[in-house]
């Protein structure tokens, strides 16, 4: 009978592991008493990075897995967060201490925001980092884009002659940078790897930017296509392969993990966006693989970590909110339910031979 048993155990987590559909649950990040929030980073610890309202200002966020906490605004009452690294330091762009205006590049390391500005010029973003704390953005007299790696502000020129401008949307552990530059006739996407930049190429049209990039040196983004629309793309070294799309115009990728798996959003209909989730084969709706009486309708996905955790912005009981998704089973949860019935069983065998 005990053999029986453990067999049927063993049998039921290999079914279970079979027929598992990968989904997520949803956490509503809130806000700081405002109507909205959006997140756009997510490091391998789960922590998030993003801005939300408050009743009279936005500012800049850091999720820790349990609370949202207010990284202020430089004085001014604006400030978003777009990147942040596996230490926690957080990249974005502040409005400075009234009356100057002007957005200025941040990093935030942990316990103080640091106004990038002074070194890169009055107006200016920081929009990437990576592990190094190297951080890249766009800013100065030419609104080019630049590496600051800690003591040096690089600037990484153009494609299309020095008064152009370009943008640098992120950065891989091995330093290589993505982005976008000016060119006649609009953007081209770039990779910037060793003091060159290089041009990337459309999918038949005249623009494409890049907007993440993991550390195999796969490269994401949207461009142009033959008919006039944008499609989010992949690239792997030498080939940008269209994503697709799910049944609408456009999409467009903005992050990529290290296990290659890519989100972004697509165009459902003019101005309804669905974010969707690459898995190296399939775009899927990530709205179909969340509980549908959860309310949510997931707009865009802006970033991925080593987990699979996807954070992004969406309407939640018709307020828009800042998600993050975290997979369902967790992983190894699966892997951890075979090798124990496996065990059991094979335990259960030998006991019942010795017998």
């Amino acid at each position: 009978m005990l053999k029986k048993s453990l067999l049927t155990v063993a049998a039921l987590a290999i079914s279970a592991a079979a027929n598992a559909e990968v989904r997520y649950t949803v956490t509503d990040l809130g806000t700081f008493g405002g109507d909205y929030s959006s997140a756009f980073g997510i490091n391998d610890s789960g922590q998030v990075a993003g801005s939300a309202w408050t009743t009279v200002a936005c500012h800049a966020f850091l999720y820790d897995g349990s609370t949202m906490h207010d990284l202020g605004a430089l004085g001014g009452n604006y400030a978003e967060a777009y990147g942040i690294n596996d230490s926690g330091q957080v990249v974005g762009t502040a409005c400075g201490i009234p009356p100057q205006h002007f957005n200025h590049a941040f990093l935030y390391d942990g316990s103080t925001m640091h106004d990038l500005g002074t070194l890169v010029g009055e107006d200016s973003q920081a929009i990437g980092i990576n592990d190094s704390g190297w951080v890249v953005g766009c800013g100065g007299a030419y609104d080019h884009a630049f590496l600051y790696d800690g003591s040096t502000v690089t600037d990484l020129g153009t494609l299309g002659g020095f008064s152009n401008p370009s943008e640098a949307h992120g950065i891989n552990n091995s330093g290589q940078i993505v982005g976008r530059a000016g060119m006649p006739g609009g953007y081209q996407a770039f990779l910037y790897d060793s003091s060159t930049m290089h041009d990337l190429g459309t999918l038949g049209g005249n623009y494409a930017e890049a907007y993440g990039i993991n550390d195999s040196g796969q490269i994401v983004g949207r461009a142009d296509t033959t008919l006039g629309t944008y499609h989010a793309f992949l690239y792997d070294g030498s080939t940008m392969t269209d994503l697709g799309t799910l049944g609408g115009d456009s999409s467009e990728a903005f992050g990529i993990n290290n296990s290659g798996q890519v989100v972004g959003r697509v165009d459902m209909t003019i101005g309804t966006y669905h974010a969707f989730l690459y898995d190296g084969s399939t775009m899927t709706d990530l709205n179909d693989l969340i509980d549908p009486a959860s309310n949510w309708t997931l707009a865009e996905a802006c970033g991925i970590n080593s987990s699979g955790q996807i954070v992004g912005g969406g309407w939640h009981d018709g307020n828009g909110r800042a998600f993050l998704l975290s997979p369902i089973p967790e992983p190894g949860s699966i892997v951890l339910l075979l090798t124990a019935g496996v065990t059991l069983s094979l335990w259960g065998l030998r006991r019942n031979r010795r017998k």
